[in-house]
């Protein structure tokens, strides 16, 4: 099964460096509706993309599909979200998966630090208890050597 992560920064030196060698993903997997359409931001992310691992930036209603015509098995790619609702949009639309890591959702006003690296908005609580719900594992860690770390109530 694909490596699921949550991460406000999408592409970036810790994706890079630390979950692309962990996770042995093949192609990078970018679920955001609007990169999906913005050809100049995905030729900049593009350039930090080690050779032999691919990039593919999707519309979060594409994703459902995109496996089923894509010579890549799921198990080689990491899917980014930059939101846990897209993430649960995904979900719905039939892209399961039995885990989602939460790397980096950003402090801001209205949010509750849950951890170092995650803050929770009301919206951003009630998507995680829609996994819960539905048996997600929910693994809160910023780069693969950190122990994850529960969410506090």
């Amino acid at each position: 099964m694909a490596f699921v992560r949550v991460d406000n920064r999408l592409v970036h030196g810790q994706i890079i460096e630390t979950w692309l060698p962990f996770t042995h993903a093949r192609m990078i997997v970018v679920v955001n509706d609007e990169l999906a359409g913005d050809d100049l931001r995905q030729e900049i992310m593009s350039l930090a993309i080690p050779a032999g691992v691919g990039i593919v930036f999707l519309a979060v209603s594409e994703l459902s599909g995109y496996f089923s015509r894509s010579p890549l098995d799921i198990g080689e790619a990491l899917i980014l979200f930059s939101n846990c609702r897209d993430a649960q949009v995904a979900y719905e639309h039939g892209f399961d998966f039995p885990n989602l890591n939460l790397g980096n959702l950003h402090y801001a006003p209205g949010k509750r630090q849950v951890c170092p690296h995650v803050a929770l908005s009301k919206e951003d609580e009630s998507c995680l208890d829609f996994f819960k719900d539905r048996g997600v594992r929910l693994d809160y860690r910023c780069v693969p050597g950190d122990q994850s770390q529960p969410r506090s109530a």
